[in-house]
């Protein structure tokens, strides 16, 4: 038993150490943060085989290309490519040359323009022209050209050649403009024939024409391997690339898996017995960047004494509700039906500005918006919802915004009301940002999820705050608005039984919060812990000064040691009385500390004066000092304002005087080591105490006395 209670005893004192607190709480936020988000980027495998029905909708958890579709595509489009060819201009000018040739050697011959080489030689009958003609041109042209068609080209006359050949050149021309290819030769010859069939010449001498046009005619497009190859390779750069997307649909629930289908579901890895744990890896990356800046977010706070324990506790289990509530809708949320947008994620926001503070509020809003993204990304593998994290963070920054100034629950109501505005107008920028359209009833039912979502955050902020403050005893505004109520018991009884204490707190509460405004402290804080800090006194009400109406001081009958014993009491009897009624901690430690080890000068001299030997840590109170910047304002200010009330004259430059004393007094007893107050804050306080004092003890007008009215009249 007892090595069962050491063991407790240790693993209590580990746990009290801010460090560990810290870690605890990071580590817990970040784990279930990638418990909840691990099945949304987690890719599932399938067992499934050819031309079998798909069991359920499978979509591709990651984009990638298709390789086999691509290279199919490319060999479709490749083949498609037609054969270049490249036409060769010198074939055309050389079978044109040859009819030129032989036109320009009959006339020249006709007109006997032509040289013989015997003078007595003359060229008359047609036979002799048709030999000479022979021996003149081109060999190629006797192979394919009879002396029929020579011997047509004399009968005819000068007008008949001139238009054959105008119209042989043409049609030649023509048919090798486009190319002509090997098979496509005698189709070119019939085309240029049937120019000639239907001119003004007689048939016969198209009929003798037709084998000089058939010489003519000669392939003149030849096949290019260059040309192809580009052609090829044009074509291949316009085929893109065949992805398949994240989210897209690769087979319907009860679809016959085919050969194409059963490839993207390989291609995509939903096949493979080994898992890709890359997506996984991802999601510990990014779980763990939000867990450093948690971490040095949080540590930055307990530095400053900002967070305690219950708070990091209260964030914790913020965090888990408000991730797991998104991982519940996700389930229900589909692309045609966004319940994202319902949820009431402002919830979380206003819930830490209120227990915990406002930065804190902002930066989890921005780390649940990340965590959002992923939650809400149709369990697809590295997709992140955009959407859903940009409704979710400006919702909760929204609400945080809006709820500025906590005066009671009406505050709560207007936040939720300025932030259902604000989520609609989201929602309304998301559809008309789409290029889908949407008609009118689009946008307002989907508005509607917007409003409905910070309604139902108003009411859940409203319903758990409560139990916050009870069940992890977290000092909210609500909390100290409510206790700073005057029919709060505690006060009433502090009312009725020492009103000049109460009093005395009431002006205590106005000095501590001016200072603590002035100085960037939780003035309400200060105020609500001042209305408390001399409860104590009620228990022997009539030995403190302030309560002692027309009746004499009992202190003048007592030895200064019990005086002193019942005084110095009273912070002890005050954090008695609060913790019986279970107010919060930060109240009862500020009741606690506000004298901090201070000297309880009147009666200590007074001891002095029967005895030089009275040793000084007897009539000082046992403390502790004061540990926050709160409580030591409500220290100073306490002492301040008793040392005002006790001035004959309290003049301007007397309250000057006195605050300036009681600032040096405390800072050279060292009552102030243990607070973060700096010097400039305690200037700072010091100009705002002078002028509040200044505007309590204001010079006023003395009212003639009635005798003297009379007197006058």
């Amino acid at each position: 038993m007892e090595k069962f209670w050491l063991l407790k005893q240790k693993i209590v004192s580990f746990f009290q150490d801010n460090l560990i607190q810290l870690v605890t709480v990071c580590f817990v936020i970040v784990g279930i943060f990638f418990v909840v988000s691990y099945q949304n980027v987690h890719t599932e495998t399938y067992d499934i085989e050819k031309f079998s029905a798909a069991k359920e909708t499978i979509r591709s958890p990651i984009t990638i290309e298709n390789t086999r579709e691509t290279e199919r595509r490319l060999r479709e489009v490749i083949q498609s490519v037609e054969d270049h060819f490249e036409i060769s201009e010198e074939v055309t000018e050389e079978q044109i040359t040859y009819i030129n040739e032989v036109f320009e050697a009959v006339d020249k011959i006709e007109t006997g323009n032509i040289e013989l080489e015997l003078e007595e030689e003359k060229l008359v009958s047609i036979a002799d022209k048709v030999a000479y003609l022979e021996n003149i041109v081109h060999d190629e042209l006797l192979l394919e050209v009879d002396t029929q068609t020579f011997r047509a080209l004399f009968q005819a006359t000068d007008e008949e050649r001139v238009l054959a050949k105008e119209l042989i050149t043409t049609a030649l021309y023509d048919a090798y403009y486009n190319g002509i290819k090997v098979e496509e030769v005698d189709q070119a010859i019939q085309t240029a024939q049937q120019k000639l069939t239907y001119s003004t010449l007689d048939d016969s001498f198209v009929q003798a024409l037709r084998p000089l046009i058939a010489f003519s005619i000669q392939p003149n497009s030849f096949f290019s391997a260059d040309l192809t190859n580009e052609a090829q390779q044009q074509a291949r750069n316009s085929v893109e690339p065949v992805m398949i997307r994240a989210g897209e649909v690769i087979v319907e629930e009860g679809q016959l898996i085919t050969n194409e289908i059963y490839e993207e579901l390989e291609v995509t890895g939903l096949l493979n017995e080994q898992r890709n744990f890359y997506p996984t890896i991802g999601l510990l990356l990014l779980v763990t960047l939000l867990g450093l800046f948690l971490f040095f977010e949080l540590r930055h706070h307990t530095k400053k004494s900002e967070l305690h324990f219950r708070k990091l506790i209260a964030i914790c289990v913020l965090s888990i509700f408000i991730v797991l509530m998104m991982k519940v809708v996700s389930f229900y949320t589909t692309s045609v039906n966004p319940l994202y947008l319902v949820t009431p994620v402002a919830t979380v926001s206003m819930l830490l500005k209120i227990l915990v503070n406002e930065r804190i509020a902002i930066v989890m809003s921005v780390f649940y918006a990340v965590i959002g993204s992923v939650i809400f990304n149709a369990d697809i593998p590295g997709l992140l919802n955009m959407e859903a994290g940009i409704f979710i963070i400006f919702s909760q920054l929204a609400s945080i915004f809006f709820l500025s100034v906590i005066k009671d629950r009406g505050s709560i109501i207007k936040s939720g009301l300025a932030t259902s505005i604000i989520n609609m107008v989201t929602i309304c920028l998301f559809l008309f940002l789409s290029f889908e359209k949407y008609s009118w009833l689009d946008y307002l039912s989907l508005s509607g999820y917007g409003f409905l979502s910070a309604i139902i955050a108003t009411v859940l902020t409203m319903g758990m705050l409560p139990f916050f403050e009870s069940g992890l005893r977290i000092l909210s505004d609500t909390k100290l608005l409510a206790l700073s109520s005057p029919n709060q018991p505690l006060l009433r009884k502090l009312l009725i039984e020492a009103p000049g204490t109460y009093h005395h707190s009431i002006m205590v509460a106005n000095l501590s919060e001016a200072s603590c405004e002035a100085i960037g402290a939780n003035g309400l804080l200060a105020r609500v812990a001042a209305y408390y800090h001399d409860l104590g006194k009620t228990v022997r009400p009539h030995y403190f000064i302030e309560n002692q109406m027309r009746m004499k001081n009992p202190h003048d009958y007592l030895d200064p040691y019990q005086s002193a014993e019942i005084i110095l009491q009273h912070p002890v009897d005050s954090a008695k009385l609060l913790k019986k009624e279970k107010l919060p901690n930060e109240i009862i430690d500020i009741a606690l500390q506000h004298h901090g080890t201070t000297l309880l000068k009147y009666f200590y001299f007074k001891a002095k004066e029967r005895n030089d030997k009275v040793n000084e840590e007897d009539f000082r109170y046992d403390g502790p000092k004061p540990k926050t910047k709160e409580a030591a304002v409500v220290s100073i200010c306490d002492s301040i304002e008793a040392a005002a009330r006790s001035l004959a004259t309290p003049t301007q430059d007397e309250i000057e005087k006195v605050v300036s004393s009681i600032l040096e007094d405390r800072l050279l007893d060292g009552q102030l080591n243990d607070s973060t107050l700096t010097f400039k804050e305690l200037e700072q306080m010091k100009l705002v105490i002078c002028e509040t004092l200044k505007g309590i003890y204001h010079s006023r007008i003395q009212y003639p006395k009635e005798t003297n009215m009379k007197e006058a009249r």
